[in-house]
């Protein structure tokens, strides 16, 4: 199984990466991503931390690890430089904090999002029928979420993705180790959205893609 979202002590995670990963890997991930909160005050303090412990870490375990950022509460107006300057600094992942109904996102936020061509469009909420179909034209995925909270809106965004054609992906957003999930529950966790066993296989194969050797 693939997760691509987590966090590390890097922001508000319980974990410092390398137990982060250890964990992960005991649960049976082939590959996780680490994408601590970041906005244009630490983005520089992260990134080139998690793409150093990606570099050994990859060395030595079967685990892969991909060094990323949760672009989080940035104003709209701000998404595109944010992005672009987390890319720079060598993020291989980049998720979006999407418009979740638990936490109070700025309006526009997964607009922004869609439009700086993030990786993934994290607990995107009620996403609209328009964000969705350019997240599909943009290859932006949407994510079916484990995170408590963040998932009551995941039945809206499964059917909202069917119908136009977007990519999906499951993530756990680990903040601590009881929240790093194994197959079985994300499993559980796809069919509690109304999507089936083999689309969950295909929500990995969609996350496979940031999976670079």
């Amino acid at each position: 199984m693939i997760d691509l979202h987590t966090h590390s002590l890097f922001s508000d995670g319980a974990l410092i990466p390398s137990e982060l990963v250890r964990r992960a890997e005991e649960k049976g991930l082939t590959a996780i991503g680490i994408t601590d909160h970041g906005d244009l005050s630490n983005l520089d303090f992260i990134i080139p931390r998690l793409v150093a412990v990606a570099g050994y870490l990859n060395s030595c375990m079967d685990i892969h690890v991909i060094p990323g950022i949760e672009i989080t509460h940035v104003p709209p107006s701000l998404f595109a430089q944010a992005v672009d300057v987390a890319r720079r600094l060598g993020a291989r992942l980049v998720i979006a904090h999407g418009e979740t109904i638990v936490e109070p996102v700025a309006p526009g936020t997964n607009r922004a999002a869609i439009d700086s061509k993030v990786d993934v469009l994290a607990h995107p909420g009620l996403i609209s029928e328009a964000d969705a179909m350019l997240a599909a034209k943009n290859g932006v995925c949407l994510e079916i979420t484990a995170r408590k909270g963040h998932s009551l809106t995941n039945g809206h965004v499964a059917a909202l993705a069917k119908q136009v054609k977007a990519k999906l992906v499951i993530n756990t957003d680990s903040h601590a180790p009881s929240d790093l999930i194994d197959m079985e529950f994300a499993l559980r966790v796809v069919r509690g959205a109304g999507l089936l066993p083999n689309e969950f296989e295909a929500m990995q194969d969609n996350a496979s893609e940031f999976i670079k050797i």
